[in-house]
């Protein structure tokens, strides 16, 4: 009994070491009050208001991206939206940006029956992968709604409310590293508000 239980513990460190392997600490990518951190790539509106990053279609109604300073390759990253009028937009990961040309991947975000949680890669092959038609329905638009995407390897998921959206494997993924960044769609009319957008680092 004595010796079942010593292996028992063994087994329980062995389990919680790999786990602090895999995982960091989650770190806060937007703090509520400013822009620091990001960069403004395009003539759009970005801007924060009442502890909410909010972008806007401006008068050029072109494409507009937020990114990140940093670049990240295997993370958990998880975010809020809500979109008050069109609402087609976008979290890009494994992204570089020259003026308004981006070169990566996108978790859509986008008006219902659009494809929210679904990969596009810009530049490149278009769409990946889109979710099951009946996942549609877990987009609340107006709503606030959280999305999470896991970028591990040549593996990504995405969920939204809780609903995993789909899974892809893919090399050309898994070979880079890049900024994360939100997107203002082009053709106007556009507002997306944004909030605890956090970043776990992950090993592969």
């Amino acid at each position: 009994m004595k010796k079942n239980f010593f292996k028992f513990l063994l087994g329980a460190a062995i389990l919680l070491s790999s786990g602090s392997v895999f995982a960091q600490k989650a770190q806060s990518l937007f703090n509520g009050k400013n822009l620091n951190g990001w960069k403004i790539y395009g003539t759009e509106k970005w801007y924060v208001e009442k502890g909410e990053l909010i972008c806007e279609s401006g008068p050029d109604k072109e494409y507009g991206y937020l990114g990140t300073d940093n670049q990240y390759k295997d993370f958990e990253l998880t975010l809020q939206f809500k979109q008050d009028a069109d609402g087609n937009s976008g979290v890009f990961f494994h992204s570089s940006i020259e003026g308004t040309k981006i070169a990566g991947w996108q978790a859509e975000v986008a008006p219902p029956g659009l494809h929210t949680g679904g990969i596009y890669e810009s530049y490149g092959r278009g769409w990946l992968i889109q979710p099951e038609k009946e996942k549609e329905q877990y987009l609340k638009m107006g709503e606030w709604n959280t999305m999470k995407i896991r970028v591990q390897g040549d593996q990504v998921t995405t969920w939204l409310n809780g609903h995993e959206m789909i899974t892809l494997k893919d090399d050309k993924i898994g070979s880079v590293s890049g900024q994360i960044a939100l997107q203002i769609h082009s053709g106007g009319g556009i507002k997306v508000r944004w909030k605890n957008i956090k970043l776990t680092p992950l090993k592969s």
